[in-house]
């Protein structure tokens, strides 16, 4: 479960991490920056370690604390947004991967031309087999390759910490001079980038029923949220030692690259890159695994179609693994097709992340105001959770609200085609009540969001880029 956190968490963000960062940050912002990020995602892993013991008959949490906390509704909406976004993340993973194999083959320059597409598509459906042959076999091969990812990162940290210069890090320390605008903006637009990099927090919890003792559920999530931590800010801080903020800001992807070289020479990119690769090819793997789990657990108690629950003699979810990978194809085919496919896409699942994350805090609130699971404990306990409760749901609204207008109407058009599915999972169960009241006000909302953003589209006020 661990190398699952780690694997799910290291894609390719960290290896762009330096410009990234320095686009949008001085080193002073910075540090404030991860202060706060480092408290708001801390206390969200601490909120699955804790719903996974308090909770050990909730399986798969990312959804189950979202239905058992709000209804079968929300619940579903929480994996659904979950799912798309870990699909269009695996398109994006293999879009990247070419694009870094491009340095060194021209035909795969920029991870959408037709070779491009056509590696991406073989890799695609031989991880989609390693898969449907058995869980355990997709996670120990997860496992080496998260291992084999680590080296390179590690490496990293340790040549950048020996040629480290103070006073490069230092040079205009609060961005005053960088045309950024003020440390709070400075600090909020690096907040936004690094969001990004702490996705997949919560795969040991989506993995819970498959956990030999669930207090191992909330150890993966801590132990594997804190090596990340580490690893960020290392590659993070160290480079903005390296070299000045702008001319990290003007570096191209995988910019972690580019400051080893400068350091070492031109192996340094070649060695990154070799990372990138075997990073990309670990996350690829733990995502389609985190998207079949997803999607089979719901499945398999009613919430979604029945045929999603089902499991292949290998114990793989093969009709949801069919479904998330048929899906990942044809927007793999779309990226040739029109070029600016992926990023339109990518800025429509964006936002959807971010709600199941919001969802799980509040459950974990709500468990402690009303105190359900808290009759045999100690008050202080039940206060210690309040706060790391409080903190996480703040911390999600602020997400999802910094994300922005734009994002969110947007991200509804990905949410309301769900309802439909919805809809179908309830008449399987042959229910006499589909939507509840306050559901049928979630879709209203759902419906007028989308109309909205397709309004705002058509007339050009809103852009799918």
């Amino acid at each position: 479960m661990l190398a699952l956190v780690v694997g799910s968490m290291i894609g390719g963000g960290i290896f762009s991490l330096p410009q990234n960062i320095a686009a949008a940050a001085s080193p002073g912002p910075m540090i404030i920056g991860w202060v706060i990020t480092g408290i708001g995602m801390i206390c969200l892993a601490m909120v699955y370690q804790k719903l996974a013991v308090r909770c050990p008959d909730l399986d798969n949490g990312i959804y189950a604390y979202a239905k058992e906390g709000f209804g079968d509704f929300v619940g579903f909406n929480s994996a659904w947004g979950y799912w798309l976004s870990a699909l269009i993340g695996n398109v994006g993973y293999l879009v990247l991967l070419f694009s870094t194999i491009g340095k060194f083959v021209p035909a795969f320059a920029g991870g959408n031309t037709v070779w491009a597409v056509l590696g991406a598509s073989i890799l695609l459906w031989l991880t989609h087999a390693l898969v449907m042959a058995g869980i355990r076999t997709a996670a120990f091969v997860n496992t080496i390759t998260t291992i084999a990812k680590i080296v390179p990162l590690v490496t990293f940290i340790v040549i950048c910490a020996i040629a480290f210069d103070v006073g490069v890090f230092s040079e205009d320390f609060w961005g005053a001079n960088a045309g950024l605008g003020g440390v709070l903006a400075q600090t909020k637009s690096m907040m936004l980038v690094t969001v990004w990099v702490f996705i997949g927090i919560e795969g040991a919890t989506i993995y819970s029923k498959r956990a030999r003792k669930r207090s191992d559920v909330g150890k993966a999530t801590i132990t594997g949220f804190l090596t990340v931590l580490v690893l960020l800010i290392g590659v993070n801080l160290l480079s903005m030692g390296i070299m000045r903020r702008a001319k990290l800001a003007g570096l191209p992807d995988a910019s972690m690259g580019d400051v080893l070289s400068s350091v070492v020479g031109p192996w340094g990119s070649v060695f990154v890159s070799a990372g990138v690769i075997i990073s990309l090819l670990g996350a690829l793997l733990a995502w389609i695994l985190l998207c079949g789990e997803t999607m089979q657990v719901p499945g398999e108690d009613g919430t979604m179609p029945k045929l999603f629950g089902r499991i292949n003699r290998h114990e793989a979810p093969a009709p949801a693994l069919w479904v998330t990978n048929v899906i990942s194809q044809i927007c793999l085919l779309l990226t040739v097709l029109w070029e600016g496919a992926y990023l339109a896409m990518a800025t429509l699942a964006a936002a959807l992340i971010l709600v199941p994350y919001l969802l799980s805090a509040a459950f974990a609130l709500k468990l402690v105001i009303t105190g359900v699971t808290y009759k045999n404990g100690p008050r202080s306990r039940r206060s210690c959770d309040a706060v790391v409760a409080g903190v996480a749901t703040l911390y999600g609204i602020w997400l999802v609200v910094a994300a922005g207008a734009d994002a969110l109407m947007l991200a509804a058009l990905l949410y309301l085609p769900g309802a439909l599915v919805f809809i179908w999972a309830k008449k399987e169960q042959k229910a006499k009540l589909i939507f509840k009241p306050y559901e049928i006000a979630i879709l209203v909302m759902l419906v007028a969001v989308s109309v909205t953003a397709i309004i705002f589209i058509a007339t050009g006020r809103l852009s799918l880029g």
